[in-house]
């Protein structure tokens, strides 16, 4: 896997920032980069703005946007980073501990939780730039599911990477 240069200013798309996790990491860690967040909530790009202005992290742009329904498709980026809703409309782990209390649109994505996936997959192609990189969180049990999208899209290089416990939850594709 080639490493995107340390050296040279980026720009980053974090599609569903939420709180602004992904985003502000990648924004301090890489001050040269331009990162735009996108989220489609408007309570979490407040938060997600809150966060930046807190960090004292100006490298990032935040706009109101439904996956790339707002980012202009000219535009292209070096990494698209994402940790969507990926759980399955009814899956039992809905009902059990702290998830019971968040919003299920920002857990649930479709009947087998990989709706916004496919989403964000099938629109990485034409906004990577050469050799660009789409790195996606998935479910425990989506590994095998989330690379085939990545390889059906185009992308090569293929990978994935296990969290703590051991169980494959980030995917990755580059754009070649």
């Amino acid at each position: 896997m080639q490493k995107l240069p340390p050296e040279r200013p980026l720009r980053v798309l974090d599609l569903g920032t939420g709180s602004g996790a992904i985003a502000l990491a990648i924004a301090h860690e890489r001050p040269r980069a331009q990162v735009l967040a996108t989220d489609r909530s408007e309570a979490a790009l407040a938060v997600a703005r809150a966060n930046a202005q807190r960090l004292a992290i100006g490298n990032v742009a935040f706009i109101r946007s439904d996956w790339y329904e707002a980012v202009a498709a000219s535009e292209t980026f070096d990494l698209i980073a994402s940790n969507p809703p990926y759980v399955a409309r009814g899956d039992p782990h809905l009902r059990e501990g702290d998830l019971r209390f968040e919003p299920q649109e920002a857990l649930t994505s479709g009947a087998d939780g990989l709706d916004a996936l496919r989403i964000i997959v099938r629109g990485a192609r034409e906004r990577l730039v050469a050799g660009g990189w789409l790195v996606v969180e998935h479910g425990f049990d989506q590994a095998d599911a989330v690379r085939g999208l990545l390889r059906s899209a185009g992308l090569c290089d293929l990978a994935s990477f296990r969290d703590l416990c051991g169980i494959p939850r980030v995917a990755l594709g580059s754009a070649g």
